[in-house]
Parts: C-alpha cells; structure tokens; sequence
C-alpha cells in the first residue's frame, strides 16, 4: 500500500469534487422533484464523504512515506495547482453535508461535519490561493507558452468557500456573527475573482496565439467554467443568505447583484462551454485516451448547474430550469465515464504507475560553413 501511493498526486482530489458535485448539483435542480432523486443524490453525497476520507489516508500515507516524492509534486509547476482541489474537496463534500447528506446523518451531524469540513478547507483554500502563485513566481520559473487552465485551481478554491459558506449563516446568532461570515465570503468571492480575471487571459492567450493544448490536457479547458458557475452561485447564495443577515439596503442590493453579475457571466460560461466542447471533439479525433484530467468534466460543469439553479430562484424564468436540467445531464454522463474509467486504471494498476519517461530526442547537428552560414 505505501508503494503504491508513491505516485498518488493531489489531482486525486478532483474525483471527490466530481462526486459531490453530482450530489449537490441534482439536489439544487429547480422544477418538480423527480422521485427518488434525492435519495440517489444522498447515496452519491455519502460516497464522495468515503472518498475523501480514503483519499485523506493514501495522501498522509504519501507524504509521511514518500516526502521526496510530495517535494518534487510542490516544485513541479503541472502539478502544484492541484493543491487547490483538497480545498475545493473538502468545501464540496461539507456543503453537501447540509444540502443533501442531512436526510443520511441528521441534521446535527451534518452541522458539525460541515463546520469542520469548511473551517479546514477554507484554509487551506487561502493558503494555496497565497503559496501556489508565489512558487510558479519564485521557484517554478514558468513561462507565457506554459499557461493552462489547470493554474487556475488555487485560485478558484476561495470561490468555492464563498459559495458554500452561506450555508452556515442561518445557523449563526443573528447580528454581528452572521454578517460577518455572510460578509467574509463576499470578501472570498472578491479575491477569486479577481485573481481569475488576472490568470485567465494568460490561458486564453497561450490559446490563441500557442495553438491547441496537448491532447492529454485537452479537458482542461473546462476548468475555466469553475470560477464562471461558481461565481454565479455564490452570488446566489449571498442573496439567499442576505436577509437574516444584514440591514435591507445591503441585502437588496446582493439581490441585484445575483442577476446582474450571474446573467452575463452565465452566458460567457455558455460561450466557454461551446469552444472548450469543440477542442474535446477535435482532441478525440486525434486520439485522446482517458486520463486524470476527465474529471475536468465534472466539477465545473456542477458549478454551472448550481448557478443555473440560482438564477433560475432569482429570475423566475423557466430557461434557467431548462439550462440547469440540460447541464446536470451532462454532468452525470460525464461523471460516469471518468468513474467508470478511474476504476478500471485503478484495478489494473495504470493509474497509480510511475509516469512515462519521454524519450529524448538526439540533438540536431548543426554545421558552420567558414562564410558562417549554418547548415
């Protein structure tokens, strides 16, 4: 077992995020309650719950028998922003505790895992969204070329904080508690944000002017709905949130916000979803195998259902129903084929093998004529 998680990188994380996100993206779902979903949904909650306290083990196991190994994972520039996905792990499967994982639990037990589970992953959301950006700055040494979605996971992490910490704010004392947290997580929402909007034109440059990603990275391009979808939740959730917890100029204004800000970033996520669907296709035909970076399916398109859900609440329009019922298809379809091939490179081994060497190329012969001319 220790042998085995030598190789065992903090990506892992992300087939918990996609877990949960099926949990809490089909018990957001506006419209008619289709019987039996919930308990499908509360099923899929307490498997991502497993997940994470399994992954939790393997990891300590990681760094306790292998710290050369989880060293070299902080020093790798394709690796280290996955140190964004324990917190974004963490975050999803405590909110799912209180939205769907109550009806297992109870609801006091739901509580306390959710307290615990957001107090440790808003942390450490905030201390990857600080330590990761300063090791690509000092020790990484990346360049423009380098750009992928994938850096934008520790800065996402305190998006994902901001859009399940609403949750706690009816179970706070009124007053000073409550708006402090429901303020705290505006204030998450404001540094992810902005820290996005820095790091997203680096990817979409490189895009543009690099041409299309490896084909291995290629579902990577689905990371950029995080921020988008969850952005758009939280802003719901702030509205949800507002009135228990703060004077009503303040949470009429968070009301607004929710439209205002989740409209147009919605269909700039829609925009995304599109381009980053035609990569994929083109990806395919090229030979796309499955890799770890499939469960890129997963999560962001959760964050987008969860937005979709919210403005469907605040608008009142039936096409954010129709948008949020659409996306969550796509999201299970997804999660199914990652889960399904996660397992089969699981059982044979393959997804836990040390990684491919490449092969170096021999370097070109170049000759100098005595004009000076290189041939």
């Amino acid at each position: 077992m220790v042998t085995a998680v030598r190789h065992l990188g903090p990506n892992w994380y992300a087939a918990v995020m996609g877990t949960a996100a099926v949990a809490t993206a089909g018990a957001a779902l506006p419209g008619p309650r289709v019987p039996g979903l919930r308990t499908v949904c509360a099923a899929v909650w307490a498997l991502s719950l497993l997940l994470l306290l399994a992954l939790l083990a393997a990891r300590a196991l990681h760094w306790t028998h292998h710290r050369d190994q989880a060293r070299a994972h902080l020093l790798d520039p394709a690796v280290a922003p996955f140190y964004g996905c324990l917190s974004m792990a963490l975050l999803a499967v405590g909110g799912g505790a209180l939205t769907v994982g109550r009806d297992w639990i109870g609801d006091d037990a739901a509580l306390a895992l959710d307290v615990v589970l957001f107090t440790a992953g808003t942390a450490t959301g905030l201390a990857a969204a600080v330590a990761v950006p300063y090791l690509m700055a000092v020790r990484h040494r990346t360049m423009a070329a380098q750009a992928t979605p994938v850096w934008l996971l520790p800065l996402v992490a305190p998006m994902v904080a901001a859009a399940v910490g609403p949750l706690l704010v009816p179970h706070l004392p009124p007053g000073q508690a409550r708006a402090t947290l429901l303020l705290g997580c505006v204030a998450m929402f404001g540094l992810s944000l902005l820290a996005t909007l820095l790091m997203l034109p680096l990817v979409f440059a490189r895009l543009i002017t690099g041409g299309p990603l490896p084909l291995a990275l290629t579902p990577s391009l689905f990371l950029v709905l995080g921020p988008l979808g969850q952005s758009t939740t939280a802003v719901g959730a702030f509205a949800d949130a507002a009135p228990g917890a703060l004077p009503a100029p303040h949470g009429e204004a968070l009301g607004v916000l929710a439209v205002l800000y989740g409209v147009p970033v919605m269909g700039f996520a829609l925009l995304w979803l599109g381009l980053a669907g035609a990569h994929v296709v083109r990806a395919r035909r090229h030979g796309m195998g499955f890799a770890m970076t499939w469960w890129a399916f997963t999560f962001p398109v959760g964050t987008c259902v969860t937005g979709a859900a919210a403005l469907a609440r605040h608008t009142g329009l039936f096409v954010y129903d129709g948008l949020a019922v659409g996306l969550y298809g796509l999201l299970v379809a997804a999660w199914a084929v990652a889960a399904v091939h996660t397992a089969r490179g699981l059982f044979s081994g393959a997804l836990l093998a040390a990684p491919r060497t490449a092969t170096v190329a021999p370097r070109p012969v170049t000759v100098r004529t005595t004009s000076g001319a290189v041939r």
